[in-house]
């Protein structure tokens, strides 16, 4: 048994992803046996081993943790933001890195973000969802669902700009907090402006799967995406996504997925909506697709992954010792083989 500190910049209570990981992460590895200790950031509790989420706003605890415990193991998980925003500009982003003796992501179109020397010690570990719902929309009309906090990094309105070129019977129906008050302010403006749009903020995790469940489509139409959880609720509780073309989006659903409209184009969002609204058999093909990936968000392979990912960490190197598995000066891991 191993004590292991999971580090996420999302306090307690928060509803965003990051908690979310962190949460389900815990739960995994308390079930394989370990103790597991939640933070907001690490102050030199003890631990075998520090699990990071966020390469750029865990980096003060990375930084203190391998300065305080050379020789012991940390992991590094890396975010949309820290992938597609911060590490051509940010030095402590890059620094994670370099300290992190695994680094995880939560998808596989993120491993052509990194330098051949960091892949080699990168795991993808696709989040997963168990929800009891399953798709069963409404027999009249037709609802788009979008889920998640409104921030520019999710481009939160674009499905409801697609309202423009849609017939009356659609509507937009979007769940998150707005994460400053101009992204309320918009939401509201917007509902005044537009009936068929409504947006009812946050809302508690099982009530959204309940909507996603039973709305025809979820739209995901983020400017940059670490690896949408969303998503993966999708593809278990059965709800066809459209998706911007964006890296991590691809990640989740694959690059031959029939779903994608190009960032920030509300018309190609609309005319997929359409398609989908009239075509059957266009719907059909979209359900079959997300069935195919379904089983990369299942339970048992979030935790499979994870674990494997972290094991290698955990191995003791000698009786009575922590284990560390730094790497080498070529930047390879010495004592393992990265699988991704």
């Amino acid at each position: 048994m191993a004590r292991i500190a999971i580090v996420t910049p999302a306090r307690a209570g928060s509803r965003t992803g990051n908690r979310h990981t962190a949460a389900r992460w815990a739960r995994m590895l308390r079930a394989a046996g370990h103790r597991v200790a939640v933070l907001t950031q690490w102050r030199g509790e003890r631990c075998d081993l520090l699990v990071a989420l966020h390469a750029t706003r865990s980096f003060a605890s990375v930084e203190r943790y391998r300065a305080a415990q050379p020789a012991t193991p940390l992991a590094v998980v890396l975010t949309g933001t820290d992938l597609y925003r911060d590490l051509p500009a940010s030095a402590e982003a890059r620094r994670s890195l370099e300290l992190g003796d695994r680094l995880i992501v939560l998808q596989d179109e993120a491993l052509r973000r990194l330098a051949p020397r960091l892949r080699r010690k990168t795991t993808v570990v696709y989040q997963s969802a168990d929800p009891a719902v399953r798709h069963a929309p409404g027999k009249r009309g037709f609802r788009v669902a979008v889920l998640g906090h409104l921030r520019e990094e999710k481009d939160p309105f674009r499905a409801a700009d697609a309202l423009a070129y849609l017939s009356a019977d659609v509507e937009v129906l979007q769940l998150g907090a707005a994460l400053s008050p101009a992204m309320a302010r918009e939401a509201r403006r917007r509902m005044t402006r537009e009936p068929r749009y409504r947006w009812l903020g946050s809302v508690p995790h099982a009530r959204a799967l309940c909507v996603l469940a039973s709305s025809h489509v979820l739209v995901v139409s983020s400017r940059m995406e670490g690896g949408a959880n969303v998503i993966a609720e999708a593809a278990r509780i059965g709800t066809p996504v459209l998706a911007s073309r964006v890296p991590g989006n691809v990640g989740m659903l694959g690059r031959n997925y029939p779903g994608y409209f190009a960032r920030g184009d509300e018309r190609a969002l609309a005319r997929l909506v359409l398609r989908m609204h009239s075509d059957a058999g266009y719907a059909l093909h979209l359900r079959r697709a997300l069935r195919a990936r379904r089983k990369l968000f299942a339970p048992a392979a979030e935790r499979a992954a994870l674990l494997r990912a972290l094991g290698p960490l955990l191995r003791p190197r000698g009786r009575g010792s922590s284990t560390s598995a730094r790497p080498g000066p070529t930047g390879r891991a010495s004592d393992r083989r990265t699988r991704h």
